[in-house]
C-alpha cells in the first residue's frame, strides 16, 4: 500500500508550509477545539437549532441498552465527545483535495489512541487499519467515510456554521466523518475483534471521478474482502437507515460543449454560423434525442446546468459553452454513453455551420450493492436500532464514487436517516441544510455491528 509518514509537517507549519493552524494548540500539539464547540457537545444551553427547541438537550442514545455491553458504555462515555468532533469538523469546511486540516485532525484523534494512521499519497485522506485477535486470523472489511465540503456559502445560522468563505458542509460529510472516527476509536476498544477493519477517510468525493480512485491506487482495498458506508439522507427521519440490493446511486458524467463562430451582425444571421441558436438546439434536441436512443427503463437523463455566450443582443457572438450532468441508473449503458453523446451532438450541429470541442469527462458508475453485503448491513441496522429502524430505500439519480470500491470488492452502502421532523426537509447541497446529531450515534452503531457480523461470517 502507498503511503506516507501519517505525522504530517513539523508542529506549527501547515501541510503546505504556510503557518500554523489557527485553532490554539495543547502541548501535545493537537489541534484543540474551537471555543464554544467543546460547550455546545456538552448540551449548552443557547444552542437552538432551525425547528427545534431553545434549549438543546443532551445528545440522546436512540439504540441505548441495545448491546453490546462495552459498546453501550463506549458511546455513553463518549457521545458528547462524537458530536463535538462533528461540530468542529462543520465549523472549519476544507474543499476536495484540500482537506489537511481535517487530514491532521483525524491523524490527532487515531494516533492518540494508540492507532497507526496512514496518510494517502496526495496528502489529504488517510487509511489506518484496527487489528484484530493475532492468535485468531480473520477477514478484513473496510468502512469508508468522505471528509470533504461543498463550495458554497453557509446559510443554516447554526452557532458552529462554516467559518470558511465559500466552503460549507452541506453534503454530511462532517457527520460521517466524525461517525466514522467514533466507529473506529470504539473498535479499537472491542474486547475481541476477529480479523481486521480497515478504516477509509476518503478525500475528494464532491468532483469527479472522485477520491475512491486514489484510495484505490494507493492499495487502499488491498486485502480487502468487503467494505460498508452510508450517507445522511434528510428524507429519512432519524432513527432510521435505508438498505436497497442491487444500484442505489447512478452513473454521473460531466459534459461540456465549447461552440466556435465566425460570429457577426444579428441582421445577417444568414452569412455566418448563428452560434446562440446553436446552443438552443442541443439544449432542446439533445436530452429528447437521447430519450429516443436509451432504454427509458435505465433512468437516463441529460440537464443542463449552465450556459454562457454574449454580451450584445445585436451581435452573434464566437464562443459559446454549454455544461451539464448526464446521469444513468444502468452500468451497461453508462458505458455507451460517451459514443452515443458524440454522435448525437456531431448530428445536430453539422447543419449549423458552428464548430465544437465536446468535453465528455466519466464520472462515476452506479453504487451496486451485493445482496450478501446488504443482507449483513440490514442485520446490523436491526441489531443497531430495533426492527423498526430497518426501511428500504429507492435508487436515486445522485452519483456517488463509492461505487468504485464495489468494482472491486462486494459491499453495501446505505442511507442514514437524519431529520428530526421538526421544520421542512432540508435537501443536501442546499445552503440551510441540517441535520439531526442523533443520526451520528445510530450511525455508529449500525458500523460496529456491520464490520463485526462481516468479520465472524
Amino acid at each position: 500500500m502507498a503511503v506516507v509518514d501519517a505525522r504530517g509537517p513539523e508542529p506549527g507549519r501547515s501541510p503546505e508550509g504556510g503557518s500554523a493552524q489557527d485553532e490554539e494548540q495543547d502541548p501535545s500539539g493537537r489541534a484543540e477545539l474551537p471555543r464554544g464547540v467543546l460547550a455546545a457537545a456538552t448540551g449548552d444551553p443557547g444552542m437552538p437549532l432551525p425547528g427545534a427547541p431553545a434549549v438543546e438537550p443532551p445528545l440522546a442514545d436512540l439504540g441505548s441498552g441495545r448491546g453490546p455491553s462495552w459498546l453501550d458504555d463506549w458511546i455513553g462515555a463518549n457521545v458528547d465527545r462524537v458530536r463535538a468532533w462533528r461540530r468542529h469538523l462543520h465549523a472549519n469546511p476544507e474543499l476536495s483535495r484540500g482537506e489537511h486540516k481535517t487530514t491532521t485532525f483525524l491523524v490527532d484523534e487515531l494516533t492518540r489512541l494508540g492507532l497507526s494512521p496512514q496518510v494517502l499519497p496526495g496528502g489529504t485522506g488517510l487509511i489506518c487499519d484496527i487489528e484484530g485477535d493475532d492468535s485468531e486470523p480473520g477477514p478484513t472489511v473496510a468502512l469508508r467515510a468522505d471528509i470533504d465540503a461543498l463550495p458554497l456559502a453557509e446559510s443554516s445560522g447554526l452557532p458552529y456554521a462554516s467559518t470558511v468563505d465559500g466552503a460549507a458542509h452541506a453534503c454530511g460529510h462532517d457527520a460521517h466523518t466524525a461517525i466514522m472516527l467514533g466507529t473506529a476509536l470504539a473498535l479499537a476498544q472491542a474486547p475481541r475483534l476477529p480479523g481486521r477493519v480497515r478504516m477509509i477517510f476518503q478525500p475528494a468525493e464532491e468532483v469527479m471521478p472522485g477520491g475512491a480512485l486514489d484510495v484505490l491506487a494507493a492499495g487502499g482495498l488491498d486485502g480487502v474482502d468487503r467494505i460498508f458506508g452510508l450517507h445522511c439522507d434528510p428524507r429519512l427521519p432519524v432513527g432510521q437507515v435505508g438498505t436497497r440490493v442491487g444500484a442505489i446511486t447512478s452513473a454521473a458524467d460531466l459534459l461540456e460543449v465549447r461552440l466556435s463562430s465566425p460570429g457577426g451582425h444579428t441582421s445577417r444571421p444568414h452569412l455566418t454560423a448563428d452560434l446562440v441558436h446553436a446552443l438552443g438546439t442541443l439544449i432542446t434536441d439533445l436530452p429528447t434525442l437521447l430519450s429516443r436512443r436509451v432504454d427509458p427503463r435505465t433512468g437516463t437523463v441529460l440537464t443542463w446546468g449552465a450556459v454562457h455566450s454574449g454580451e450584445a443582443p445585436n451581435a452573434i457572438p464566437q464562443n459559446g459553452v454549454l455544461t451539464g450532468t448526464l446521469r444513468t441508473a444502468d452500468r451497461d449503458t453508462w458505458a455507451t454513453m460517451e459514443r452515443l453523446t458524440d454522435e448525437l451532438v456531431g448530428s445536430l450541429l453539422a447543419p449549423l455551420g458552428v464548430g465544437y470541442d465536446l468535453h465528455h469527462l466519466r464520472g462515476v458508475p452506479p453504487v451496486v450493492n451485493e445482496a450478501t453485503s446488504t443482507d449483513l448491513l440490514s442485520t446490523a441496522v436491526v441489531r443497531a436500532a430495533g426492527e423498526d429502524a430497518l426501511t428500504g430505500t429507492a435508487q436515486s439519480s445522485g452519483g456517488e464514487d463509492f461505487g468504485w470500491y464495489l468494482e472491486h470488492v462486494p459491499g453495501s452502502f446505505a442511507r442514514l436517516g437524519v431529520h428530526s421532523g421538526d421544520g421542512p426537509v432540508q435537501d443536501l447541497h442546499q445552503p440551510a441544510f441540517w441535520l439531526d446529531e442523533r443520526a451520528l450515534v445510530v450511525g455508529i452503531r449500525t458500523m460496529v455491528h456491520a464490520a463485526g457480523l462481516s468479520l465472524r461470517r
